[in-house]
């Protein structure tokens, strides 16, 4: 399957994404307690009252097409000693669709995270919180990841609304295409030295090992000034005030906010400290 990795404890644990939802490796969960037949293990828990109960609650809460008739059969069967139980059984009965299963050389059973954090307690408390303990990690990571993508969007927007304001500005009918450029590049640069205090091709020659630019590796909080920037600097493209006046007013404006945005994150920091 197409798939991410996390690591619990030295076992690799593969999950991936299904809708909006994460689904966990039962089989890589399994290898805490047997390795070679990890498929033996998920049928062992599978088969427990509790199991099915849980199972079959999950399924009522999310599940539209779930089969209650054949879900009671399996119910009023779970805990005897000839009661078996395989993910592909259960799926097939019932429509479930909070565990997954591939048969064949490569087989797996992945299932949503509530139901592979309850597989995970049954074999070990301590796993299931070492568990539960990195992917909390992974969302925090992953939601840090998709703030700043957000930012960089925004400021790629607001770009488009700072070159049409330099071409409906400063672009003359009779510059070439070499001077326009210039003219962009130029203004763009001057955004770089008033919030990063660096022209692009200086940050070039400072870091031959970094791919992109220098925005690439800006924080969310620069990328979120950046943004204001540029629609601050279209204003006073548009207001004729020449660039020796506008990188001042930029750069007073790119320190305020930084420290504002400082200021908010530190007092927000404090406050989830003082809650937690």
């Amino acid at each position: 399957m197409s798939k991410k990795e996390v690591i619990v404890k030295g076992i690799n644990i593969s999950y991936k994404k299904i809708g909006d939802d994460d689904y966990i490796s039962l089989t890589d969960i399994a290898q805490i307690s047997e390795s070679e037949f990890p498929g033996d293990v998920i049928q062992n828990w599978m088969r427990t009252r509790n199991s099915v109960e849980f199972l079959g609650t999950w399924e009522k809460l999310y599940n539209d097409d779930f089969n209650y008739l054949e879900y009671e059969v399996i119910e009023k069967e779970a805990g005897r000693n000839s009661f078996v139980l395989t993910p592909k059984k259960w799926i097939e009965k019932v429509n479930a669709i909070g565990i997954q299963t591939k048969q064949g050389r490569y087989a797996y059973t992945i299932a949503h995270k509530d139901i592979a954090f309850k597989f995970a307690s049954w074999l070990s408390v301590e796993f299931e919180l070492y568990m539960i303990k990195e992917f909390q990690r992974l969302k925090e990571a992953e939601q840090v990841n998709l703030e700043w993508s957000a930012k960089r969007e925004l400021a790629k927007i607001n770009y488009v609304i700072h070159t049409d304001a330099i071409k409906e500005n400063l672009i003359f009918p009779l510059l070439t295409k070499d001077q326009i450029n210039h003219v962009y590049a130029n203004e763009a640069d001057m955004l770089n030295v008033a919030l990063f205090g660096n022209t692009a091709s200086n940050w070039v020659r400072n870091n031959p090992d970094k791919k992109g630019n220098m925005r690439d590796y800006a924080s969310i909080e620069q990328l979120l000034v950046l943004a204001n920037l540029e629609s601050y600097n279209a204003i006073l493209i548009e207001q004729g005030l020449p660039q020796s006046q506008r990188i001042v007013l930029l750069n007073e404006t790119a320190k305020r906010q930084l420290e504002t945005l400082s200021l908010t994150s530190t007092n927000k920091k404090k406050i989830t400290k003082q809650i937690t």
